[in-house]
Protein backbone atom coordinates (compact mmCIF):
# COMPACT_ATOMS: atom_id res chain seq x y z
CA UNK A 1 0.00 0.00 0.00
CA UNK A 2 1.42 3.29 -0.75
CA UNK A 3 1.68 6.31 1.74
CA UNK A 4 -1.01 8.64 -0.18
CA UNK A 5 -0.68 11.29 1.67
CA UNK A 6 0.21 14.07 -0.90
CA UNK A 7 2.18 16.25 1.39
CA UNK A 8 4.27 13.39 3.57
CA UNK A 9 6.37 14.53 6.57
CA UNK A 10 9.88 13.41 6.64
CA UNK A 11 9.92 10.39 9.16
CA UNK A 12 13.12 10.43 11.19
CA UNK A 13 13.85 7.16 13.43
CA UNK A 14 16.19 5.65 15.24
CA UNK A 15 17.35 3.38 18.65
CA UNK A 16 14.70 5.08 21.11
CA UNK A 17 12.44 2.85 22.40
CA UNK A 18 10.87 3.04 26.02
CA UNK A 19 13.20 1.22 28.70
CA UNK A 20 10.23 -0.45 30.58
CA UNK A 21 6.26 -1.18 30.33
CA UNK A 22 4.04 1.75 29.33
CA UNK A 23 0.66 2.03 28.24
CA UNK A 24 0.53 4.92 25.24
CA UNK A 25 -2.45 5.09 23.49
CA UNK A 26 -2.11 6.26 19.81
CA UNK A 27 -4.71 7.83 18.00
CA UNK A 28 -5.04 7.40 14.41
CA UNK A 29 -4.98 9.98 11.49
CA UNK A 30 -7.05 9.74 8.85
CA UNK A 31 -6.55 9.43 4.95
CA UNK A 32 -8.21 8.59 2.06
CA UNK A 33 -7.87 5.28 -0.18
CA UNK A 34 -9.61 5.77 -3.35
CA UNK A 35 -13.02 6.81 -3.88
CA UNK A 36 -14.92 4.38 -0.60
CA UNK A 37 -12.16 3.51 1.75
CA UNK A 38 -10.46 5.59 4.63
CA UNK A 39 -7.67 4.95 6.46
CA UNK A 40 -6.30 5.18 10.02
CA UNK A 41 -3.16 5.69 10.31
CA UNK A 42 -1.40 4.30 13.97
CA UNK A 43 1.99 5.01 12.44
CA UNK A 44 4.01 6.93 12.41
CA UNK A 45 2.35 8.85 14.88
CA UNK A 46 3.56 11.76 17.08
CA UNK A 47 5.99 10.83 19.53
CA UNK A 48 6.16 7.35 18.49
CA UNK A 49 7.47 6.24 14.98
CA UNK A 50 8.71 2.58 15.83
CA UNK A 51 7.71 -0.43 17.43
CA UNK A 52 10.75 -3.24 17.00
CA UNK A 53 11.30 -2.66 13.28
CA UNK A 54 7.56 -2.35 12.20
CA UNK A 55 7.68 0.90 10.54
CA UNK A 56 3.96 1.70 9.32
CA UNK A 57 0.58 0.44 10.89
CA UNK A 58 -2.74 1.44 8.81
CA UNK A 59 -6.56 -0.07 9.76
CA UNK A 60 -9.20 0.62 7.51
CA UNK A 61 -12.71 -0.61 7.50
CA UNK A 62 -15.26 -2.34 8.00
CA UNK A 63 -16.63 -0.72 4.80
CA UNK A 64 -19.48 -1.63 3.02
CA UNK A 65 -17.94 -1.49 -0.71
CA UNK A 66 -20.87 -3.44 -2.49
CA UNK A 67 -21.27 -0.53 -4.63
CA UNK A 68 -18.19 0.99 -4.48
CA UNK A 69 -14.97 0.34 -5.94
CA UNK A 70 -13.46 -0.49 -3.03
CA UNK A 71 -9.41 -0.46 -2.42
CA UNK A 72 -7.55 1.12 -5.20
CA UNK A 73 -3.70 1.97 -5.04
CA UNK A 74 -2.29 2.53 -8.81
CA UNK A 75 1.20 1.71 -9.22
CA UNK A 76 3.57 2.60 -6.87
CA UNK A 77 7.58 2.10 -5.68
CA UNK A 78 8.61 0.66 -2.40
CA UNK A 79 12.40 0.83 -1.48
CA UNK A 80 14.27 -0.67 1.90
CA UNK A 81 10.84 -2.20 3.82
CA UNK A 82 8.61 -5.28 3.25
CA UNK A 83 4.82 -4.57 3.15
CA UNK A 84 2.20 -6.87 5.09
CA UNK A 85 -1.18 -7.53 3.82
CA UNK A 86 -3.39 -9.12 6.06
CA UNK A 87 -7.42 -9.13 5.72
CA UNK A 88 -10.36 -9.89 7.95
CA UNK A 89 -12.98 -9.14 5.31
CA UNK A 90 -12.56 -8.74 1.35
CA UNK A 91 -9.93 -9.69 -0.68
CA UNK A 92 -6.84 -7.48 -2.58
CA UNK A 93 -5.88 -7.73 -5.93
CA UNK A 94 -1.73 -7.49 -5.90
CA UNK A 95 0.44 -7.35 -8.80
CA UNK A 96 4.57 -6.23 -9.18
CA UNK A 97 6.75 -5.14 -10.86
CA UNK A 98 7.95 -8.95 -10.90
CA UNK A 99 4.73 -10.07 -12.82
CA UNK A 100 3.20 -11.19 -9.86
CA UNK A 101 -0.27 -11.40 -9.59
CA UNK A 102 -2.04 -12.51 -6.69
CA UNK A 103 -5.65 -12.06 -4.77
CA UNK A 104 -4.78 -12.00 -1.37
CA UNK A 105 -7.71 -13.08 1.54
CA UNK A 106 -8.56 -12.86 4.65
CA UNK A 107 -6.05 -14.51 7.51
CA UNK A 108 -3.47 -14.95 4.55
CA UNK A 109 -0.04 -13.30 4.31
CA UNK A 110 0.36 -11.29 1.32
CA UNK A 111 4.14 -10.34 2.09
CA UNK A 112 6.44 -8.21 -0.63
CA UNK A 113 9.98 -7.63 0.39
CA UNK A 114 11.33 -4.69 -1.89
CA UNK A 115 14.56 -4.76 -1.20
CA UNK A 116 16.43 -2.20 -3.14
CA UNK A 117 13.32 -1.40 -5.04
CA UNK A 118 9.82 -2.63 -6.49
CA UNK A 119 6.79 -1.18 -7.42
CA UNK A 120 3.52 -2.47 -7.08
CA UNK A 121 -0.60 -1.80 -7.08
CA UNK A 122 -3.39 -2.74 -4.95
CA UNK A 123 -6.95 -3.38 -5.50
CA UNK A 124 -10.31 -4.43 -5.07
CA UNK A 125 -11.01 -7.33 -7.72
CA UNK A 126 -13.66 -6.84 -10.09
CA UNK A 127 -16.57 -8.27 -8.84
CA UNK A 128 -15.70 -7.98 -4.69
CA UNK A 129 -16.82 -8.97 -1.75
CA UNK A 130 -19.37 -6.58 0.10
CA UNK A 131 -16.81 -5.79 3.00
CA UNK A 132 -13.66 -4.47 3.25
CA UNK A 133 -11.27 -4.62 6.16
CA UNK A 134 -7.58 -5.05 7.16
CA UNK A 135 -4.45 -3.77 7.71
CA UNK A 136 -1.24 -2.40 6.30
CA UNK A 137 1.93 -2.50 8.05
CA UNK A 138 5.43 -2.07 7.20
CA UNK A 139 8.57 -3.70 8.46
CA UNK A 140 11.97 -1.75 8.10
CA UNK A 141 14.84 -3.71 6.46
CA UNK A 142 17.99 -3.23 8.42
CA UNK A 143 21.68 -2.50 6.77
CA UNK A 144 22.27 -5.85 5.67
CA UNK A 145 18.96 -6.53 3.77
CA UNK A 146 17.81 -3.56 2.49
CA UNK A 147 19.65 -4.11 -1.01
CA UNK A 148 18.55 -7.33 -1.53
CA UNK A 149 16.45 -8.35 -4.84
CA UNK A 150 12.58 -8.13 -4.52
CA UNK A 151 10.53 -10.69 -3.50
CA UNK A 152 6.78 -11.32 -3.52
CA UNK A 153 5.30 -14.19 -0.53
CA UNK A 154 1.79 -15.53 -0.67
CA UNK A 155 1.00 -17.59 2.10
CA UNK A 156 -2.73 -18.81 2.47
CA UNK A 157 -1.69 -21.39 5.44
CA UNK A 158 -0.47 -20.03 9.15
CA UNK A 159 0.39 -21.46 12.21
CA UNK A 160 -1.74 -21.18 14.62
CA UNK A 161 -2.05 -20.96 18.73
CA UNK A 162 -4.41 -21.39 20.96
CA UNK A 163 -5.55 -21.46 24.45
CA UNK A 164 -9.04 -20.71 26.33
CA UNK A 165 -10.37 -17.71 24.43
CA UNK A 166 -7.43 -17.22 22.23
CA UNK A 167 -7.09 -18.29 18.93
CA UNK A 168 -3.57 -16.56 17.57
CA UNK A 169 -2.41 -17.08 13.65
CA UNK A 170 1.03 -15.91 13.74
CA UNK A 171 1.72 -13.74 10.72
CA UNK A 172 5.67 -12.97 10.82
CA UNK A 173 8.14 -14.07 13.67
CA UNK A 174 7.57 -16.87 15.97
CA UNK A 175 4.99 -17.03 18.89
CA UNK A 176 5.05 -19.33 21.75
CA UNK A 177 6.49 -22.36 19.31
CA UNK A 178 4.90 -21.07 16.28
CA UNK A 179 6.58 -19.91 13.08
CA UNK A 180 5.45 -17.98 10.18
CA UNK A 181 6.77 -19.10 6.97
CA UNK A 182 7.11 -15.37 5.61
CA UNK A 183 10.73 -14.32 5.59
CA UNK A 184 12.14 -11.78 8.69
CA UNK A 185 15.42 -9.70 8.40
CA UNK A 186 15.49 -8.81 12.36
CA UNK A 187 13.81 -10.40 15.43
CA UNK A 188 10.27 -9.25 15.44
CA UNK A 189 6.74 -10.56 16.02
CA UNK A 190 2.91 -10.18 14.56
CA UNK A 191 -0.28 -12.19 15.40
CA UNK A 192 -3.59 -12.25 14.84
CA UNK A 193 -5.64 -12.60 18.01
CA UNK A 194 -9.00 -13.51 18.21
CA UNK A 195 -10.50 -13.09 21.69
CA UNK A 196 -13.77 -14.66 22.51
CA UNK A 197 -16.23 -13.06 24.71
CA UNK A 198 -15.27 -13.53 28.46
CA UNK A 199 -11.72 -14.45 27.39
CA UNK A 200 -9.40 -13.07 30.44
CA UNK A 201 -5.55 -14.14 29.82
CA UNK A 202 -2.31 -13.90 30.31
CA UNK A 203 -0.27 -14.01 26.60
CA UNK A 204 3.72 -15.07 27.57
CA UNK A 205 5.95 -12.27 25.71
CA UNK A 206 9.36 -11.59 25.35
CA UNK A 207 10.99 -9.01 27.70
CA UNK A 208 13.50 -8.13 25.13
CA UNK A 209 11.12 -6.82 22.49
CA UNK A 210 8.68 -3.74 22.79
CA UNK A 211 5.19 -4.12 21.89
CA UNK A 212 1.97 -2.31 20.41
CA UNK A 213 -1.38 -3.87 19.96
CA UNK A 214 -3.55 -2.39 17.37
CA UNK A 215 -7.29 -2.82 18.17
CA UNK A 216 -9.22 -4.54 15.13
CA UNK A 217 -12.88 -5.30 16.61
CA UNK A 218 -14.73 -5.92 19.61
CA UNK A 219 -14.38 -4.21 22.98
CA UNK A 220 -10.97 -5.51 25.03
CA UNK A 221 -9.07 -4.27 27.50
CA UNK A 222 -5.20 -4.28 27.17
CA UNK A 223 -3.04 -4.45 30.40
CA UNK A 224 -6.21 -2.43 31.84
CA UNK A 225 -6.61 -0.07 29.14
CA UNK A 226 -9.86 0.13 26.87
CA UNK A 227 -8.31 0.10 23.37
CA UNK A 228 -10.87 0.50 20.55
CA UNK A 229 -10.98 -0.63 16.85
CA UNK A 230 -8.59 1.75 15.07
CA UNK A 231 -6.93 2.68 17.50
CA UNK A 232 -3.36 1.32 19.16
CA UNK A 233 -1.76 0.96 22.89
CA UNK A 234 2.06 1.08 23.02
CA UNK A 235 3.25 -1.26 25.59
CA UNK A 236 7.22 -0.24 25.63
CA UNK A 237 9.91 -3.42 26.42
CA UNK A 238 10.45 -5.62 29.64
CA UNK A 239 6.84 -7.37 29.88
CA UNK A 240 6.98 -11.01 30.84
CA UNK A 241 3.26 -11.56 29.61
CA UNK A 242 0.32 -9.02 28.44
CA UNK A 243 -3.09 -9.25 30.13
CA UNK A 244 -6.09 -9.41 27.85
CA UNK A 245 -9.56 -9.33 28.13
CA UNK A 246 -12.43 -9.23 26.09
CA UNK A 247 -15.55 -8.14 27.05
CA UNK A 248 -16.90 -9.24 23.56
CA UNK A 249 -15.59 -11.03 20.62
CA UNK A 250 -12.64 -9.24 19.18
CA UNK A 251 -9.58 -9.34 17.29
CA UNK A 252 -6.32 -7.39 17.55
CA UNK A 253 -3.20 -7.32 15.69
CA UNK A 254 -0.41 -7.93 17.90
CA UNK A 255 3.16 -6.13 16.82
CA UNK A 256 6.49 -6.51 18.17
CA UNK A 257 10.86 -6.75 17.68
CA UNK A 258 13.34 -5.78 19.02
CA UNK A 259 14.16 -2.12 19.54
CA UNK A 260 15.42 -0.97 15.51
CA UNK A 261 19.45 -0.47 16.13
CA UNK A 262 19.41 1.89 12.64
CA UNK A 263 18.77 5.40 12.46
CA UNK A 264 16.54 5.18 8.93
CA UNK A 265 14.79 7.96 6.90
CA UNK A 266 11.27 7.14 5.95
CA UNK A 267 9.38 9.44 3.61
CA UNK A 268 6.75 8.57 1.45
CA UNK A 269 6.95 4.99 -0.15
CA UNK A 270 10.97 5.08 0.98
CA UNK A 271 13.21 3.90 3.61
CA UNK A 272 16.87 4.98 3.13
CA UNK A 273 19.80 5.93 5.77
CA UNK A 274 19.99 9.41 4.65
CA UNK A 275 18.29 12.31 2.64
CA UNK A 276 20.16 12.09 -0.81
CA UNK A 277 19.21 7.99 -1.40
CA UNK A 278 15.60 9.32 -0.42
CA UNK A 279 15.91 12.36 -3.44
CA UNK A 280 17.64 9.86 -5.84
CA UNK A 281 14.44 7.41 -5.56
CA UNK A 282 12.39 10.00 -6.28
CA UNK A 283 14.15 10.93 -9.09
CA UNK A 284 14.67 7.40 -10.51
CA UNK A 285 10.74 6.66 -9.89
CA UNK A 286 9.91 10.10 -11.94
CA UNK A 287 12.16 9.01 -14.34
CA UNK A 288 10.53 6.11 -14.70
CA UNK A 289 14.28 3.48 -14.21
CA UNK A 290 15.05 1.46 -11.20
CA UNK A 291 11.62 0.14 -9.99
CA UNK A 292 10.46 -1.71 -13.19
CA UNK A 293 6.69 -1.51 -14.73
CA UNK A 294 3.70 -2.98 -12.93
CA UNK A 295 1.47 -4.59 -16.49
CA UNK A 296 -2.47 -5.43 -16.32
CA UNK A 297 -3.13 -2.34 -13.61
CA UNK A 298 -6.33 -0.08 -16.00
CA UNK A 299 -4.75 3.19 -14.48
CA UNK A 300 -1.94 5.84 -14.74
CA UNK A 301 0.69 5.11 -11.84
CA UNK A 302 0.95 7.45 -8.87
CA UNK A 303 3.20 10.67 -9.38
CA UNK A 304 5.85 10.86 -6.17
CA UNK A 305 4.91 14.13 -4.38
CA UNK A 306 7.17 16.90 -4.16
CA UNK A 307 9.93 16.78 -1.94
CA UNK A 308 9.71 19.15 1.47
CA UNK A 309 11.79 22.36 2.15
CA UNK A 310 13.67 21.16 4.79
CA UNK A 311 16.69 18.52 4.93
CA UNK A 312 15.40 14.79 4.85
CA UNK A 313 18.28 13.68 7.78
CA UNK A 314 18.15 10.26 10.59
CA UNK A 315 17.45 10.99 13.89
CA UNK A 316 16.13 9.45 17.12
CA UNK A 317 13.14 7.32 16.66
CA UNK A 318 11.05 9.61 19.39
CA UNK A 319 10.35 13.58 19.08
Amino acid sequence: MSNLDLRPAPTSCGREASAGPVRDLLRPRQFPLGASTVVRRLLPNLGRRMVGAWCFVDHYGPDDIADEPGMQVPPHPHMGLQTVSWLHQGEVLHRDSLGSLQTVRPYELGLMTSGRAISHSEESPRPHARYLHGAQLWVALPDAGRNLAPAFEHHPDLPVVTAPGLRATVILGTLDTATSPGATHTPLVGADLALAEGADLHLPLVPDFEYAVLAMSGRVDVDGVPVEPGSMLYLGCGRPALPLRAHSDAAVLLLGGEPFEEKIVMWWNFIGRSGEEIVQARNDWEKGIRFGDVHGYDGARLPAPELPDIPLKSRGRVR
